[in-house]
């Protein structure tokens, strides 16, 4: 047997994707298997079960979040965030996994540019706004603790280009409230489903400071608190573990597909 064709290598290091259909609503989703480094420098996926039906996450338990991967270069057993798809209709699917085989990933990125000086001294923020479509693609980091689910969210926020994140002045009813200019942001690391409650709260708080809001939950939405936050025009977001907010209605689409407004642009009449 001759040796593997270039094209036989960039196949093997492509990420794995399967259909993941919902039992609640019916959709299909492709959904592509995260890739994660391994201590070697390896890049590490699981190896996904597409004969497997997708289990729908109606109770968590953080022990239960985890699958172990070993490294296809070295064999080295990791502990990786189970995958998950998070499903417009508020159901969060797990996705079957081959435990104990692992899938290569691509091979790694080369190093980026360093940050350039601003004109001020001072580093260029991170978030330097892209035009629309142009950004680079958000860089996930696996969710293990509520520190980690606020970092996630912060590092989103500053990808679609605010500035100036910071802790909120007024602390939400539940979770941890994030500022930046021209938006407020609650992100609810708990393993309860946000209720409209909780939009509501962040929608006025948000009005009275003329700002924008936007909704990150780790365990999903209620149906009421969906059907609010569509009226009200607020985005939300799921935190999967592996670090990456998946919208799950259309403002949610629309603020990742566009990114942060212009500066000076105003919010329209209330925040959304």
């Amino acid at each position: 047997m001759g040796a593997p064709s270039r094209r036989d290598a960039l196949e093997w290091a492509m990420p794995e994707s399967v259909p993941v259909r919902c039992p609640a609503c019916g959709r299909t989703h492709l959904y592509t298997a995260p890739v994660y480094p391994c201590a070697c420098g390896a890049p590490t996926a699981p190896r996904l079960d597409p004969a497997a039906e997708p289990a729908v996450a109606a109770h968590r338990a953080w022990d239960e979040e985890w699958v172990t991967v070993p490294c296809a270069a070295c064999g080295r057993p990791g502990q990786w965030p189970r995958p998950e798809v998070g499903c417009p209709c508020g159901t969060v699917l797990r996705v079957p996994v081959a435990e104990g085989t692992a899938a290569p990933g691509p091979a790694p990125a080369a190093p980026a540019d360093p940050p350039r000086p601003a004109a001020d001294g001072g580093r260029e923020p991170d978030g330097t706004r892209e035009p629309p479509g142009h950004r680079p693609p958000f860089q996930p980091r696996a969710i293990r603790t509520a520190r980690d689910a606020v970092t996630t969210a912060a590092l989103y926020l500053r990808w679609l280009g605010y500035r100036d994140i910071r802790r909120a002045d007024q602390r939400p009813p539940n979770g941890i409230g994030l500022a930046a200019r021209g938006v407020l942001a609650q992100v609810d690391p708990t393993v309860r489903p946000a209720g409209p409650r909780d939009v509501e709260c962040l929608w006025l708080t948000a009005m009275t400071e003329s700002a924008r809001c936007v909704y990150f939950s780790l365990a999903g939405y209620t149906g009421a608190a969906r059907a609010g936050a569509d009226a009200l025009g607020i985005p939300l977001f799921v935190l999967d573990l592996a670090g990456v907010p998946q919208p799950v209605n259309d403002p949610a689409d629309t603020l990742h597909t566009t990114g942060a407004p212009e500066r000076g642009s105003r919010a329209r009449g209330g925040p959304g």
